[in-house]
């Protein structure tokens, strides 16, 4: 429930009571200023969802004033046994309170992009010292949730104003992050690419599906009111983060040492990102009430929604049939855990051994004209067998070469195999 403060000229103040009282208005108050001329102001106390309903049925009145606070209110009114039902009857928030909050968050560039640089600095010391907990601490800071979230309000209210500012905060927050990680990998003189930084490019087969649920979440945090869920802004604004702060660091920390074939993996998830996101986030808007026309807003364009759905969809259908159709540079994190599992069913073919451990990764080795899939195994000898180790690694490795070439994976796979004895067994 929301309270809203509305003030009119003198003599409006029935009106508005009436008017409210038909919105199904709770604890109504009036009173009037001492002002010259004097003015009236009545208290409103309303559910979420009529909230917008009041405005539209207020505008006609002349020189309207209303001040909504954005928070829950409990307003009890008799019978006082029913207090608990009055409380439980919470809703989502009003579309107009959605979009307004929106426009607020389009607040001061100094401090947005000073929030995208910090966030460029913490991102470049966890990837540079491999430090993952530090790439947490870059996701909490990074101010890319809200234009991306503006992005996807602007595209359900068919503003095509708001597309274009969102959109340009959040490209240039990016760049800044970007820039940031590549100066300081200029000057601390980085030469090579890092362990998490090798681990975060890797994309899997399934990356559309993070945005697609991060978008989802922060619409649904949007909507919801502040006290129907546990989950809170910042760790929706996180989820978002979190799909777009490593890559932008890892663009610029690659374009500082010259890995463009890592640059084109980021630039491949930031596009991935946005245009999901905004899918996912601007149909669950839609779907919350969100629309071109409403209370105090007339500028939203009919035509833009379905417009701005389809570019996302074309964008993410172009993007993933890049990445399905060329294996395995922008699959290698789902492709190397396939193939470890066909290892692993090579090996169960060998009853002289039993599968310790095995684990499979792509190198971003310098040799050229190949992509090179590592696959260290670890196996157990098994009880009367006596073939020498250099027999079984050199069986083991064959099989598993034929097996994953024949598998199509379009890929140099190395095999590095350590045969393992038990201990004796005690006499």
């Amino acid at each position: 429930m929301r309270q809203l403060l509305i003030q009119v000229p003198s003599g409006c103040g029935k009106t508005v009571l009436q008017k409210a009282q038909a919105c199904q208005g709770t604890n109504l108050a009036q009173w009037q200023t001492m002002d010259d001329p004097p003015q009236d102001i009545v208290l409103v106390h309303v559910s979420n969802q009529r909230v917008e309903s009041l405005l539209e049925a207020l505008q006609d009145l002349p020189e309207l004033n209303v001040t909504l606070v954005p928070t829950g209110v409990m307003a009890l009114h008799p019978p006082a046994d029913q207090a608990a039902e009055q409380v439980t009857q919470v809703e989502e928030r009003s579309p107009i309170e959605i979009f307004l909050a929106g426009l607020q968050s389009v607040g001061s560039w100094k401090g947005f992009l000073s929030y995208a640089a910090i966030a460029g600095i913490i991102v470049w010391i966890g990837l540079y010292t491999n430090t993952n907990y530090l790439l947490v601490a870059a996701m909490l800071i990074a101010p890319f949730a809200g234009p991306a979230m503006n992005t996807a309000i602007a595209s359900a209210r068919g503003d095509r104003h708001l597309i274009g500012r969102s959109v340009l905060r959040y490209f240039s927050a990016l760049l800044v992050t970007i820039a940031v990680a590549a100066l300081l990998s200029l000057v601390f003189q980085q030469q090579i690419a890092t362990p998490l930084m090798l681990d975060n490019s890797q994309i899997s087969a399934v990356a559309v599906l993070l945005p697609l649920a991060a978008g989802a979440a922060g619409a649904i945090n949007l909507v919801q009111s502040e006290r129907s869920s546990l989950v809170s802004g910042t760790a929706t604004g996180m989820l978002v983060a979190a799909s777009l702060s490593p890559p932008a660091g890892i663009i610029g920390m690659s374009m500082a040492i010259g890995r463009w074939d890592m640059v084109v993996n980021g630039v491949f998830l930031l596009l991935l990102q946005l245009s999901s996101i905004n899918l996912s986030a601007a149909i669950l808007f839609r779907t919350f009430g969100l629309s071109t026309k409403g209370a105090r807003y007339r500028r939203g364009k009919r035509g833009v929604f379905p417009v701005s759905l389809g570019a996302s969809a074309i964008a993410i259908a172009a993007l993933l049939t890049w990445q399905l159709t060329n294996p395995p540079s922008l699959q290698r994190s789902s492709r190397a855990q396939r193939a470890n599992a066909e290892v692993q069913t090579v090996i169960e073919q060998f009853p002289q051994v039993k599968l310790v451990e095995s684990t499979a990764r792509f190198t971003r080795s310098d040799i050229a004209g190949q992509t090179t899939l590592l696959s260290e195994i670890y196996v157990q000898r098994q009880p009367g067998s006596d073939a020498a180790d250099a027999a079984i690694q050199a069986e083991l490795t064959q099989a598993i070469q034929t097996h994953l070439l024949d598998q199509g994976f379009n890929i140099t796979p190395l095999v590095s195999i350590n045969v393992l004895e038990a201990p004796n067994a005690a006499d």
